[in-house]
């Protein structure tokens, strides 16, 4: 099934971008592969700025972040495709670790065309790891959301839904720099938290999702967001009506459309290489097995990217808390940072979570805090097969830093690790 899925993902590719004019770049020795700035027809969506500024749903990177994907013109369309999937061979280490081979992807499509004063852009975003399983895969310290309704996922990530994104941003000049935009997306993301990992530059790379994702990100697929905000110059400030509830278990379909919960985000990108935010939002009952129990989040993040010759440099720390009503305050830590240099990627992350869920009853340790971390080390070597597909190989090693009153439950210096492939649009 894994390696038919990477073969259609391949076929379907190519198709789309077989018909794409080559450019100067596409023609360029595999030295360009960290990305090119495609200064095209594309604008920002949301203002009177670079397209690279934009990220995840409304949330901005530092302006001078790669993108990597195709762009053409289609029936009067600016248009831009990216994505990727991973083959992955999964082994988390010690008593409560296991094995596992998945495949996880993501597909986005992007169309903006000017409509009246303004500028509306149509984004969609899909992924295959529904087939992957509704348990996911063995991911030690991760916590959240459910695979069969009953009882949480402990030690393992959730599948993403395979709709993923379907939005469209309106936005209109107002004032020399200063712009008012509308988002609406079913699903989308809300107005919190730093862009979602697999859109940062500096995580995208990583096969594993961060254990801090439930507290920093996990809002960028919601099933009902309503944004509006305004832009001028380097700061946006955005406020959002969304959906609090998690997506369930059933990862093909549509959760109920709801706008409960609330969220404002102030952004601030004061140089080309800079891009910070601070985000709050109340979620309405997030946890499907806890419907009783709503969230307060609170988010900071700054990344710093760095152009180098022949690739880029992009760092993030981040700091997340959520406050449970009733329940833990908890506060999650992120350190992040990959370096592209022409067909070579090295990529780290470190986390530090305070957690109240690694234990659930009758375990006499159930709803007991402790503060868990790990770093992990990888490196992806990629090569060009045709004109926009890359093939990459990869490997990733975790460590874990644990209290010791758990290390008997997950085991003393145990590894793990992650081989995979990788096929990506370029």
């Amino acid at each position: 099934m894994i390696i038919h899925l990477r073969l259609a993902f391949a076929a379907m590719a190519a198709s789309l971008l077989a018909a794409a004019p080559a450019t100067r770049a596409d023609a360029e020795d595999m030295q360009d592969m960290p990305g090119m700035d495609m200064g095209g027809p594309m604008k920002g969506e949301t203002g009177n700025y670079s397209m690279m500024r934009d990220a995840s749903g409304t949330s901005w990177q530092p302006d001078s972040t790669p993108m990597e994907g195709m762009q053409d013109d289609l029936w009067g369309w600016s248009t831009m495709l990216h994505g990727y999937i991973d083959e992955v061979a999964d082994h988390q280490g010690g008593p409560r670790g296991s094995s596992k081979t998945f495949s996880e992807s993501m597909l986005m499509a992007m169309a903006q065309k000017d409509f009246g004063p303004g500028t509306l852009t149509l984004r969609s975003m899909f992924s295959f790891d529904p087939f992957m399983g509704k348990s996911g895969y063995p991911l030690l310290l991760q916590t959240g959301e459910t695979a069969n309704g009953v009882a949480p996922l402990i030690d393992r990530q959730h599948p993403h839904n395979f709709f993923m994104e379907l939005a469209g941003i309106y936005s209109v000049p107002i004032q020399g720099d200063l712009s008012a935009f509308g988002y609406f997306g079913y699903p989308g993301e809300p107005a919190l938290g730093p862009p979602a990992f697999m859109h940062r530059f500096s995580g995208m790379d990583d096969p594993a999702a961060p254990i801090s994702h439930h507290w920093l990100d996990s809002t960028h697929v919601t099933f009902g967001v309503l944004t509006a905000g305004l832009v001028e110059g380097p700061w946006k400030l955005d406020a959002s009506l969304f959906n609090g509830r998690e997506p369930d278990q059933f990862r093909w379909q549509f959760e109920p459309l709801t706008l409960d919960s609330a969220s404002a985000r102030l952004s601030w990108n004061p140089a080309p290489n800079w891009a910070l935010q601070v985000s709050y939002g109340f979620l309405k009952g997030p946890e499907q097995l806890e419907p009783n129990v709503d969230q307060h989040r609170t988010t900071a993040s700054a990344s710093y990217n760095l152009p180098i010759s022949g690739g880029n440099w992009q760092t993030t720390i981040a700091w997340g808390r959520d406050a449970s009503q009733p329940g833990h305050t908890l506060d999650a830590y992120l350190l992040e940072s990959a370096v592209s240099w022409r067909q070579h990627t090295f990529f780290m992350r470190a986390e530090n979570v305070r957690k109240d869920e690694l234990f659930q009853p009758p375990s006499p340790l159930a709803d007991d805090i402790f503060r868990v971390g790990w770093v992990s080390l990888g490196y992806i070597y990629d090569i060009r097969i045709v004109e926009h597909l890359a093939l990459g190989f990869g490997a990733m090693g975790t460590v874990d830093a644990l209290p010791s009153a758990i290390d008997q439950f997950y085991g003393s210096g145990s590894i793990s690790y992650m081989l995979f492939t990788r096929l990506k649009i370029t």
